[in-house]
């Protein structure tokens, strides 16, 4: 039933509206007043009854994203078009019609086109800007509307102010841009040859220049040749003279024009005043002055004499890059200098003085190497390479035990060995009921190896990181450590580099398996089927460790352990979700972060379809900007935690992490010290569970571990 027609129950049609100006439909013409074109709107703004107002601004973007004005989005985001039209020659006998190759710029910021030919040298044409940028009118009957970004596409015809252009082809970044639009691209067209353009191509491909073209043309030479001059030792023997002796000459010969320069070698102490130039920069003749005939790059070749004024001039050597001339151009390979003077008697050896206790050795070398004091000069190179880059840290991690005193056996040592300057550092893990309060022990610098004497003069060695392995004994300062596990990053890193660690090298390990008698090899697989009962093909690391070790092959414990994590059956132990919470929100505590609302209002500005959910490097982009304290570890696994394929559930990550509002219960040091530290020394021997030994027997001994039953092989 339908509401009686009265005061307050029939719909206003102005409600919501602020808008009702009427637009000026009279203009002056010539001082007559005289009706407006018919485009104008009604009252506030609105088209009439059938009437379409033109857009003035571009189709695209449609409000969408973080709704900016065109001009501020397409901000320098051009469009480019190649395309070509084709212009009628009336008054020609060699052609009638011409193809013009243009670029067609379209840009996205204000819908405007531009229309530029390429310059071609000595066409005689108008090249350039054929249309100046300005938004152009589509053809009749719709001149009332211009060109958007929808209309233009490849392989097609467009028409511009009366004159027809073929769009051939577009650019990379116009296709993608297309492409996202959601406009389905043509084919690329092929441009159409010109005749006249091929028939002034066809005198130039034709002409062939004559032989002595490149000698004749100088400025050709001079250009193609300029800086490049071809070096050669020479020596000039004027020992037959009175007073006279070997002389060394460099000869250097100019590609650009032919010339030669000499220039004289004079040693020190040798009672001749020093000359610059032998002979100046000008063609020399080959015969003296009367002599029309000029030295050329072809007769400087080593062993070739050269008459310079009457002194005849031997080359003995040159350069490489003359080398290289001579072996592109003639074909020259032989290149073996002359001996014409006796080499030089060996130096001396300086033996260095012992080391006298005066600050450290390098200091007190370094006095002995001139009179001026010097600071010894550190590895630059090696410090740039191996010094630490985000996550990869260039530090090796051990766990070590002390083994001379019974007492001190069960107090455990992380051993640090940083690669870019070969130092060490010890820290003692905190061992509860004890006296021993843990902490650093050593502090990080470079050790020398036992057994050398202070005062000596051949320079100390010092631990370097292929002394560290698994199983290794060292001497710290006299302190005896034995090497009893290392983390999974200084396993990883040795394994890479494996030809700068020989004991991490699989295939050395695998040559020594392989060297084991075929006796001994059947021994091998019936003890490792044992040790397996139920035939499954893996057994414990223990068992698999203990059986390595007892072949008599030279296996060292570090061998064996990445022996075991090449053959390894890896299990990644799960973090618990809460625990990682409690240790973020305690974290969080101690650093006085309490700006969550700062946070969310973070997340849902960037959350523009506002779902809950972002990509991950989004999130870790908002938690850098926020400065949210947490470590990159933990962190991550948050993340992970609350990830949904690729997308993560912000709301939830915040409201876990927030300890004012939902306070998680306190957590032990030992907790976050798994989170804070990245390298932590886990990941070695103790992540080897179960070994695949029957993989182990096919690629070292060749055979399956099911050839036989095991109990038929035990029963043997």
């Amino acid at each position: 039933m339908a509401l009686p027609f009265l005061p307050g129950n029939s719909p206003n049609a102005h409600l919501g509206k602020e808008r009702f100006h009427k637009s000026q439909h009279l203009s002056l013409s010539g001082g007559v007043s005289m009706p407006a074109e018919a485009k104008k709107p009604g009252i506030g703004g609105e088209p009439l009854v059938g009437q379409k107002i033109t857009s003035k601004y571009s189709v695209y973007p449609k409000g969408e994203g973080k709704s900016l004005p065109s001009w501020l989005a397409f901000d320098k985001q051009v469009l480019c078009f190649e395309a070509y039209f084709q212009e009628t020659v009336p008054v020609s006998d060699l052609e009638t019609h011409r193809i013009r190759k243009c670029k067609i710029y379209f840009f996205l910021e204000d819908d405007t086109v531009k229309v530029v030919q390429p310059k071609c040298k000595n066409s005689r044409l108008i090249q350039g800007t054929l249309i100046r940028r300005s938004r152009i009118p589509l053809p009749p009957p719709d001149d009332d509307q211009f060109y958007n970004v929808l209309h233009f596409n490849v392989n097609q015809e467009m028409v511009f102010f009366s004159r027809t252009f073929t769009v051939t082809n577009c650019d990379s970044f116009t296709k993608n841009f297309l492409t996202k639009l959601g406009v389905h691209l043509n084919e690329p067209a092929m441009v159409p040859d010109d005749p006249y353009s091929n028939l002034r191509q066809q005198p130039e491909e034709s002409m062939k220049p004559r032989c002595s073209y490149e000698w004749r043309y100088s400025f050709k030479r001079f250009l193609d040749h300029d800086g490049e001059v071809l070096r050669f030792c020479c020596f000039w023997d004027d020992t037959k003279t009175m007073f006279g002796d070997l002389r060394e000459l460099i000869l250097h010969y100019y590609l650009a024009d032919d010339t030669i320069e000499v220039f004289a070698i004079t040693p020190p102490n040798s009672g001749r005043e020093h000359i610059p130039k032998f002979l100046r920069r000008s063609k020399l003749p080959k015969a003296g002055a009367v002599s029309e005939e000029f030295y050329r790059d072809s007769d400087l070749i080593i062993g070739a004499e050269v008459n310079i004024w009457g002194r005849i001039v031997i080359i003995a050597d040159c350069d490489d890059f003359t080398k290289e001339y001579y072996r592109s151009k003639y074909g020259i390979e032989d290149f073996t200098p002359i001996q014409y003077k006796v080499p030089p008697d060996p130096k001396p050896p300086r033996p260095v003085p012992p080391y006298n206790g005066f600050g450290s050795e390098e200091d007190s070398l370094s006095s002995c190497h001139g009179l001026l004091l010097k600071r010894p000069q550190k590895d630059l190179k090696k410090f740039l390479e191996k010094d630490r880059c985000g996550l990869n840290s260039c530090v090796l991690r051990f766990c070590a035990k002390m083994t001379r005193d019974p007492v001190d056996t069960e107090r455990m040592f992380i051993i640090s060995f940083y690669l870019s300057d070969d130092s060490l550092s010890v820290f003692e893990q905190p061992l509860k009921n004890s006296d021993f309060l843990g902490g650093k022990f050593l502090e990080r610098r470079r050790v020398k190896k036992r057994g050398q004497e202070l005062f000596k003069s051949e320079p100390t060695e010092y631990f370097t990181a292929q002394d560290l392995y698994v199983g290794a004994s060292v001497c710290l300062n006299g302190v005896d450590f034995q090497l009893l596990d290392a983390n999974d990053y200084t396993l990883s890193y040795m394994e890479q580099h494996a030809e700068e660690f020989p004991r991490a090298n699989p295939g050395n390990i695998l040559s020594k398996l392989r060297s084991i008698p075929e006796g001994k090899q059947s021994e091998i697989k019936r003890s490792l089927s044992l040790s397996d009962p139920n035939n499954t093909g893996f057994i414990p690391y223990e068992s698999f460790r203990r059986l390595m070790l007892g072949l008599d092959c030279g296996l060292s414990e570090h061998e064996v352990l990445v022996l075991a994590r090449l053959f390894s059956k890896r299990e990644e132990a799960a973090v618990d979700e809460g625990l990682m919470l409690a240790v973020a929100q305690d974290l969080l505590r101690k650093k006085h972060f309490d700006d969550f609302p700062r946070v969310v209002a973070m997340f849902m500005y960037h959350d523009q379809q506002k779902v809950g959910h972002l990509s991950t490097q989004e999130a870790k982009t908002i938690c850098t900007g926020t400065r949210l304290p947490l470590p990159d570890s933990l962190r991550e696994g948050l993340f992970h935690k609350f990830a949904d394929g690729d997308k993560m559930d912000y709301q939830a990550f915040v409201t876990g992490i927030n300890w004012l509002e939902h306070p998680a219960p306190p957590v032990m040091p030992d907790d976050i010290l798994k989170f804070k530290v990245n390298a932590r020394s886990d990941g070695g021997r103790s992540a080897l569970k179960n070994i695949n030994y029957a993989s182990l027997l096919k690629d070292v001994f060749s055979f399956s571990s099911n050839d036989s039953d095991p109990a038929a092989t035990a029963s043997v």
